[in-house]
């Protein structure tokens, strides 16, 4: 009999266990999208476009942008967060190969964001005190197409990547319909090839993430009906 208990009670640990991953995945994936939209809307509106422009205007904005360099360490953390629990979520049915690329490019991708927000916070703290010296030597104007090409290009192709992974663990394990993986297909070839040619294509990761946050939390919803 005590036996029995016992069992029945690591079954319910377990269902409990397998019914909060998926709902802390999506909660992390959420937060994610909200913190990296946040902060990149309040770049474009406050910094010029044009590397080459005068940066007076980005001094006249630190305070937006200081705001959105803070926000970049926390929406690093909650998809951090997102990727741990997917994989947990995973277990056994999680493949190898496809794994190893879904959890490098990952990494590879927040890696980026904090290089690109290490430079730029570097830059917004010299510009008051040193912003006829950075801008004569053409300092200003390097770190600008720095940050420009980590978090536009480099970061952007690591997105692409960990979609196309991505996609193809939920097409193998069927824990979401087809049609989201055929989407982030879609939507990964776009920023894969796309990527530079249009400002806001940056914004079509986080919404993606938060899209499979929303279909993993109505599953886990439906799993509990």
């Amino acid at each position: 009999m005590d036996n029995q208990n016992d069992r029945f009670a690591q079954e319910a640990t377990l269902i409990r266990q397998s019914l909060r991953t998926p709902r802390s995945a999506a909660i992390a994936g959420i937060l994610f999208s909200l913190l990296l939209i946040t902060s990149e809307v309040l770049m474009w509106l406050s910094i010029p476009s044009d590397p080459l422009a005068s940066p007076l205007e980005v001094i006249q904005h630190s305070k937006n942008v200081a705001i959105a360099l803070n926000l970049l360490p926390f929406a690093g953390i909650a998809f951090l967060w997102f990727i741990a629990v997917v994989r947990d979520h995973l277990g056994e049915l999680e493949d190898r190969f496809f794994a190893t690329v879904f959890l490098g490019s990952g990494l590879l991708y927040v890696a980026m964001i904090f290089v690109a927000a290490a430079i730029a916070g570097a830059l917004i703290g010299l510009l008051p005190t040193e912003l006829n010296k950075l801008a004569t030597s053409g300092t200003y104007a390097l770190a600008r197409q720095e940050i420009y090409r980590i978090m536009n290009i480099f970061s952007i192709r690591m997105a692409a990547v960990f979609m196309f992974s991505t996609s193809t663990i939920f097409a193998q394990t069927r824990i979401l319909p087809k049609g989201i993986a055929f989407l982030g297909y879609a939507l990964g070839a776009i920023l894969l090839l796309g990527v530079g040619s249009v400002n806001w294509i940056i914004i079509v990761f986080p919404l993606w993430v938060a899209l499979i946050s929303g279909c993993i939390l109505i599953e886990n919803r439906q799993s509990r009906l």
